[in-house]
């Protein structure tokens, strides 16, 4: 047996007898080739490809940076909790006295400077205390933290 060549591969062939039907799979036959031309395109476009893979990977590294700074200020909250519940009261009254004579002295220090220094340095220490006062919580909480270590570290120190 003689095997001939198939012209139907890929398509089947329409009935000679219609020429509507011709045209039709003319149309789906282009659709069919444009897509795939497009298809081939978007892979081989290696720019388009890496731009799509550094945007995911950077959405995913700046998510991942929100995640663990929520947790590192839900344990710096928790840290501040445990220490003020552990802490005796005396030493507490203590260390608010000394916080009120902290301030007292910053606030005569900070009106000195503030006589004192040329204006552009002003203007860099106002924009330093609005972050410290926005980002106070974190700050008391990491300057508590630093407190209870050199109060450990100390007392081990002595034994």
């Amino acid at each position: 047996m003689k095997e001939e060549p198939r012209a139907d591969i890929g398509t089947p062939v329409p009935d000679a007898n219609s020429p509507e039907e011709l045209r039709e799979q003319a149309e789906r036959t282009r659709d069919e080739l444009g897509k795939t031309v497009e298809a081939l395109g978007a892979k081989a476009d290696v720019k388009a490809q890496a731009k799509e893979k550094t945007a995911a990977a950077r959405k995913q590294a700046s998510e991942k940076a929100s995640l663990v700074a929520d947790q590192i200020r839900e344990k710096a909250e928790q840290a501040t909790d445990l220490v003020k519940e552990k802490t005796p009261d005396p030493v507490l009254e203590r260390t608010a006295q000394a916080a009120a004579q902290v301030r007292e002295t910053a606030s005569k220090a900070g009106q000195y400077a503030a006589d004192k220094a040329p204006d552009p340095l002003l203007e860099k220490a106002g924009r330093a205390t609005s972050v410290a006062r926005a980002n106070r919580k974190p700050l008391l909480a990491g300057s508590v933290l630093l407190a209870v270590v050199l109060l450990v570290r100390r007392a081990r120190g002595r034994r």
